[in-house]
């Protein structure tokens, strides 16, 4: 009876391709390429892999990547059983690129796109699952945290322009998950104008779209800097203990 009522819940619910960006540059990490780095014995990019593997929500990832990297990130996909990644292409001239070419590679029966940075290693496919569960119901969603220190704009010179007020700001994390023909859109809008745009929501909401926030996970960190990656090894062996 379970075994049906869950394949009825799977056959109502949209169809989801996660788009994962692994073509950056890596310019902050004392030159290594961060998403193939160890962590805890585990490449970086395969631990993000392996919670979108383990969504329900997600039924296809199309990764892209580097053009040096490309054989090496098919090989982690077949070593660490990621069977959802259907596509491994390569990244563009910025990120906004990668994500836009890796959108194209999609299936066209897709309703929902769900781009994920690939050195985000630590996300739950629990919180995968929240995001696209709101993505579905209001078109455009991404996880979010309350930001915990002031924050201030300042001019050119350093001196303090004024002070935020720190309960209305949120640092916004990925998956941000769209729908597909939106995200398409926006991407190849803001890649025609040059727009600067930081993440795929600012893409979005140039074109006047809404994109609504779900609380997003502490733990869920993206690796930048080598200290990143220390921090990152110490959540997954608190996690490990409290099995």
């Amino acid at each position: 009876m379970f075994s049906f009522l869950r394949k009825v819940k799977e056959a109502n619910r949209p169809r989801c391709t996660a788009l994962v960006a692994a073509a950056g540059a890596s310019s902050r990490m004392e030159g290594v390429n961060k998403v193939l780095e160890p962590l805890e014995g585990v490449p970086v990019l395969a631990r993000t892999l392996v919670s979108f593997q383990l969504a329900e929500e997600i039924d296809e990832i199309v990764v892209a990547a580097r053009e040096e990297d490309l054989v090496e990130i098919s090989r982690m996909c077949r070593t660490y059983d990621i069977t959802k990644c259907t596509k491994v292409v390569r990244g563009g001239e910025s990120r906004v690129h990668s994500v836009l070419l890796a959108a194209l590679e999609a299936s066209p029966d897709s309703a929902l796109l769900a781009v994920q940075d690939g050195a985000r290693p630590l996300v739950t496919p629990e919180l995968i699952g929240r995001v696209v569960s709101a993505a579905a119901r209001c078109g455009a969603a991404a996880p979010a945290v309350a930001v915990k220190d002031t924050v201030k704009t300042v001019r050119a010179d350093g001196a303090v322009e004024r002070t935020l007020e720190r309960e209305t700001l949120r640092a916004v994390q990925t998956p941000q998950v769209f729908e597909a023909s939106l995200l398409k859109a926006a991407l190849q809008s803001a890649l025609e104008s040059g727009a600067p745009v930081t993440d795929d929501c600012s893409a979005v909401e140039r074109l006047g779209k809404v994109a609504f926030l779900v609380e997003g996970e502490e733990e869920n960190l993206k690796i930048t800097t080598p200290m990143d990656l220390i921090l990152a090894e110490a959540i997954l062996r608190a996690r490990e203990a409290g099995q």
